[in-house]
């Protein structure tokens, strides 16, 4: 188990976090678990939460990954960027109010501009989700952040 705590290593914060705890993290991968929890942003009626959520639940295991790797390294956690995925796929409809679900994120890309690849998977009591995450995590971060000045209009 990691000892630092989710806000340290995400840049979420709140009800925006939805993973519950680093079980493991090394240079290749990272284990994460998550506890379906009634009452959250994003549950249905039942409790449960809509089997799309898998994709931001193995995101944030991603980001969890950069933050663990960074405070290693003693650097400040930095925003990054989910671009897409490819082949999402999910055996299940929604995740069951109550389920454990385990996440697992490995590195199989990674260059020095920032862009990387994830094989991801989840696993909970009779489900299993898998995706390849294409992920950036920019140089400099404030630079997509602030919004440009609108031009002028040429007027001739």
């Amino acid at each position: 188990m990691i000892a630092w705590p989710l806000a340290e290593l995400l840049p979420h914060a709140g009800d925006m976090i939805l993973i519950d705890q680093v079980d493991s993290c090394d240079d290749e991968q990272i284990h994460t678990h998550s506890t379906v929890r009634p009452g959250g942003l994003f549950n249905r009626a039942d409790g449960s939460l809509p089997a799309w959520l898998g994709l931001e639940l193995m995101a944030q295991s991603v980001a969890a990954y950069a933050g663990c790797r960074a405070r290693r390294d003693g650097r400040p956690v930095e925003l990054g960027f989910l671009l897409g995925t490819r082949n999402y796929q999910c055996d299940v409809e929604h995740f069951p109010a109550g389920a454990e679900l385990h996440i697992h994120a490995l590195r199989s890309l990674e260059d020095d501009n920032g862009m990387g690849v994830f094989e991801c998977h989840l696993r909970g009591p009779g489900l299993h989700a898998s995706a390849r995450l294409n992920v950036y995590r920019p140089p400099q971060v404030a630079g997509y952040l602030t919004e440009a000045a609108p031009e002028e209009p040429c007027h001739d």
